[in-house]
This record gives structure tokens, C-alpha cells and sequence, in this order.
């Protein structure tokens, strides 16, 4: 069994309004998110985490979109982190697997769902990841600036070979990704992703490379070109 955790909790800070509830292709940015996962066949449930003052609205738009494998709405925590252990609080006894997936990827598909989801199967853990195209430079800021604290100046480059972004979903062996996070609790450490929690146990993940748009709903300008994207996916193809 498969559950999967729909992380929905965020406060769209850089966006500056709701973003799951933002339209595109017709649709509010988590209605798709959703569907996707609700369209995997080895998916059996979905929990998603959100904040409190979303989960009628939430409901309503499950309802709505007749979406039957949303088992549950509950409150997020302060962190990701936080999020994550209260839906791992929440599976169902049989859950085997554990899909956590970002609630602002609305582009991912049942397709790279399944995928991660075999690499899991054999290896225990998987994750969707990107290949990094551009050149990546470190930075600083320049304290010897008088204008101004926040200029940021390049300190060194960095070697793009073998570097990999990461994407969700990461899917786990569930006693796994619970073990990585009571590690992460007691060792009262922070961790940006499910995959950092698992590594800190040493064990290791699998990558699975995603040549397709997957990208996170962070900034106004990434909404028109998921809507984009997601109109060019329902045009037929000869």
C-alpha cells in the first residue's frame, strides 16, 4: 500500500497570496496537484496537510472534483518537517510506502509517481530529481560595500557536474522514512527535505532523473508558465 503525504501547509510568503488556490488551466493550483495522485493506480490514500484555516475549503474542493482517495485533512506544524511527521502520525496501519509530495508542484504526473515508486520497491528509497544545467557560483555578501549590506558577491564556482536538484515526490520504505525522522527529533535537527532526513541514517537514495517540468510554484511569474505547460500537455499529439 502507498500512501502519500501532500505537503500544503506553507505560507506562500514570496508569493504574497494563497498559491495552492491560485488558478491555472481553470483550476486552483492544488486541485491539480492532487489529481495526479489520485490518478496513480498505486496510490490507496491521501493525506494532505494544510493549514487549519484551508481544510473546509480543502474538503469542499475534494468533494467538488470528486476526488476518492483524500482519506484525510490535518493541521500542518511550524516547519516542513513538522508537516511531515504529523501525516506520518496519520497513515493507515497496512501503509507500506510513503509518497511526500510538495502541495506547489501542480505539473507532476502519474507517470513520474509510478517511476519513483518502482526505484522505491527495489532500493527503499527514491526521489524525483533534475539535472543542474546552469553554472553554480557561491556567494557572499561583500562586507566591504558602503552602499549597501546586501550585495552579493560570487566567492567561488562550483563544479555542476554530478549535481542534481531535487524534486518531489520522495517515496520510502515506511519504517524507513519513520526511523529517519524519529532520528531527526531526538537528534532536535533540521532538515529541509525527507531525503536529507534518510541520509543522515547513512542509508541511500535513489534518483530518479525527471526530463519533464516539475517545477515548484514559488514566484507570480511561475503560475503562467505552469498554466503553459499544463494547456500543452491537453493538446493532442499526432
Amino acid at each position: 500500500m502507498l500512501s502519500a503525504i501532500i505537503l500544503a501547509a506553507g505560507s506562500s510568503r514570496r508569493m504574497g497570496f494563497n498559491k495552492l488556490f491560485a488558478t491555472i488551466a481553470g483550476e486552483p493550483v492544488i486541485a491539480n496537484t492532487i489529481r495526479a495522485f489520485e490518478r496513480s493506480r498505486s496510490i490507496t490514500e491521501i493525506i494532505i496537510v494544510a493549514r487549519e484555516d484551508q481544510h473546509d475549503e480543502i474538503r469542499e474542493l475534494a468533494r467538488a472534483k470528486s476526488f476518492k482517495k483524500v482519506r484525510s485533512i490535518i493541521a500542518g506544524g511550524e516547519h516542513r518537517q513538522d508537516s511531515v511527521r504529523a501525516g506520518l502520525d496519520r497513515l493507515s496501519e497496512d501503509a507500506k510506502y510513503v509518497a511526500v509530495h510538495d502541495g506547489a508542484r501542480p505539473l507532476v504526473t502519474p507517470e513520474q509517481i509510478e517511476r519513483v515508486y518502482a526505484q522505491c520497491r527495489v532500493h527503499c528509497a527514491a526521489a524525483l530529481a533534475e539535472r543542474i544545467n546552469d553554472t553554480p557560483k557561491r556567494a557572499d555578501v561583500d562586507p566591504f560595500d558602503s552602499r549597501s549590506g546586501q550585495v552579493l558577491m560570487i566567492t567561488a564556482s562550483v563544479d555542476r557536474h554530478q549535481l542534481y536538484a531535487m524534486q518531489t515526490p520522495q517515496i520510502f520504505e515506511r519504517g524507513l522514512i519513520e526511523e529517519a525522522y524519529r532520528a531527526v527529533y531526538a537528534g532536535n535537527v533540521s532538515v529541509t527535505d525527507e531525503v536529507s532526513a534518510v541520509e543522515r541514517l547513512g542509508r541511500k537514495v535513489v534518483l530518479v532523473l525527471n526530463e519533464d517540468f516539475n517545477f515548484k510554484i514559488t514566484y507570480p511569474r511561475d503560475l503562467g508558465l505552469a498554466e503553459f505547460v499544463l494547456k500543452q500537455r491537453a493538446q493532442p499529439h499526432s
